[in-house]
């Protein structure tokens, strides 16, 4: 398919291919796909136009292009996805880490300022969360927490992939398996917040991440409520909770976390100016 094709004429037939499939970023992951063949970096791309792809880098392309014009994202594909200026790797049992999260660490950051002491990551999945703030928090400790074991090994692999040693993970439902004793400045999660019924699971990347790490039941709010209502143990006076969540759910958000009686509860908007983390100080 791609055998005696330049770097450039592939890339230019991939990106056709990709936007006839309905790719909303076709160029993007031609280029991905592409790097990661080649094992070069994006600027090899420029450079190196006229380069002809190899037998074997030509066959496992064609595999690759395949598997996205089926759906597949390229995440999965390539194993890796760079989240906070990291790479990390990624697994079919994890969800893959998204942009919009960046701003609950940008949020948690703000909050470290104020609040001194350990950090928790709840749901942490790759370890995209805890290992971004392990990164920008060099001397606080940070435990990331994972029902699925494989997630949990897969964010330990990433944390020595980058020699951040600050950061550890524990196999557990939420605060199950943390002493009841312990207490944090700061918790943090992005857990399942997709109702069931939402049309959006059959579209797109998340019909190949696991349900588990996506729907929660109650309208997609009973993780959240049970996050709110735990964590009061496990914060320290004026610790600070930060949840994400859909960008329909901020009210009800805040309602839950009144309810539980934190303060200066407040939401927070992405990158594209969408509600997607709601906060709140534990009195």
């Amino acid at each position: 398919m791609f055998t005696g094709l330049t770097i450039a004429e592939s890339q230019k037939e991939i990106t056709t291919r990709f936007v006839e499939s309905g790719s909303s970023s076709a160029a993007i992951d031609a280029a991905v796909l592409l790097c990661h063949v080649l094992d070069k970096p994006r600027s090899y791309l420029l450079t190196w136009p006229e380069r002809a792809l190899t037998e074997s880098q030509a066959e496992q392309l064609a595999k690759f292009v395949t598997r996205r014009e089926q759906g597949e994202p390229v995440a999965y594909i390539v194993g890796e996805r760079e989240f906070w200026s990291l790479p990390l790797n990624v697994s079919p049992t994890t969800l893959i880490p998204r942009p919009d999260t960046e701003r609950l660490v940008e949020l948690t950051l703000e909050k470290a300022e104020m609040a001194a002491g350990p950090v928790l990551d709840l749901g942490t999945g790759t370890g995209a969360i805890a290992l971004a703030l392990a990164s920008e928090l060099p001397d606080r400790q940070v435990l990331g927490v994972d029902y699925q074991q494989d997630a949990v090994e897969l964010a330990e692999g990433n944390s020595k992939k980058l020699d951040i040693r600050n950061a550890t993970f524990a196999q557990g439902s939420w605060f199950e398996p943390i002493d009841r004793g312990q207490k944090f400045a700061i918790i943090v999660s992005n857990p399942p917040y997709i109702d069931e019924l939402d049309p959006h699971l059959k579209q797109g990347d998340v019909v190949f991440e696991p349900s588990t790490a996506l729907i929660a039941k109650d309208n997609g709010l009973a993780d959240i409520k049970h996050i709110a209502s735990e964590a009061r143990q496990f914060l320290q006076i004026q610790g600070w909770l930060l949840v994400e969540h859909g960008y329909e759910q901020g009210a009800q958000v805040r309602d839950i976390m009144q309810e539980n009686g934190y303060q200066q509860v407040s939401t927070e908007r992405d990158y594209a100016g969408n509600d997607r983390v709601t906060l709140g100080r534990w009195n």
